[in-house]
């Protein structure tokens, strides 16, 4: 059987990517999600002061929750990360030496592929967890070919274009892992906001995972 999660302990592979976000609303956005259901939380590193707003999460949720870095391109990302208390390593393409060094850091890692050749790179320099992006492009029928010659039991995500409607079609195509980002916070979105939006978000994810 497809496993559902990548990080042992987790109910629910979901990951609230938080592009934008910023120190002084990290914690409050941080405890909201959580609350809610969340148990992975990036912050990629082309947002503002990312490394503080990834402190500021890992003191507050870092000891229940899988707190880290996305668009993470080289070893210096890997170690500012890690050096902060993340343990996430999330990145748009796939870099072995950059994935052999998170995994070194004791990082759970997700590259992201879009091709047979970067799937199987990506797996066997070690990958957690496959993250096809941007999934809007190749939708639930091209990620379920190329899950045809994917090992059995490997973790397939899926971020770009995610919703609450389109969910279960990608879990049905074997998709356990989703992140999301405008879906689960856009810059400016208020603690009430992301929460009706976390809420939503689990709320399809336990169903779709439910009836697959």
């Amino acid at each position: 059987m497809q496993k559902t999660i990548f990080w042992p302990g987790m109910k629910r592979g979901l990951i609230a990517i938080l592009r934008g976000i910023t120190p002084p609303e990290a914690g409050a956005i941080a405890d909201v999600l959580v609350e809610e259901g969340f148990e992975a939380l990036e912050v990629p590193l082309n947002s503002p002061d990312p490394l503080d707003s990834i402190g500021t999460m890992v003191r507050l949720h870092g000891d229940h929750a899988l707190i880290g870095g996305g668009t993470m391109l080289s070893v210096s990302d890997v170690d500012q990360v890690a050096d902060q208390g993340g343990r996430l390593m999330v990145s748009p393409n796939v870099r072995p030496a950059v994935i052999a060094h998170a995994i070194s850091r004791g990082m759970v890692t997700m590259p992201g592929v879009l091709t047979p050749t970067e799937a199987f790179d990506a797996l066997d320099a070690g990958a957690s967890g496959l993250k096809f992006f941007p999934a809007s492009v190749v939708g639930p029928a091209g990620i379920a070919a190329l899950m045809a010659v994917l090992p059995k039991g490997c973790v397939a995500g899926a971020v770009g274009g995610v919703t609450p409607d389109n969910m279960g079609d990608y879990v049905r195509v074997g998709v356990t892992t989703f992140g999301l980002g405008t879906a689960a916070y856009r810059p400016g979105d208020t603690p009430d906001q992301v929460r009706g939006k976390a809420r939503a978000l689990v709320s399809a994810y336990d169903r779709a995972i439910a009836t697959r």
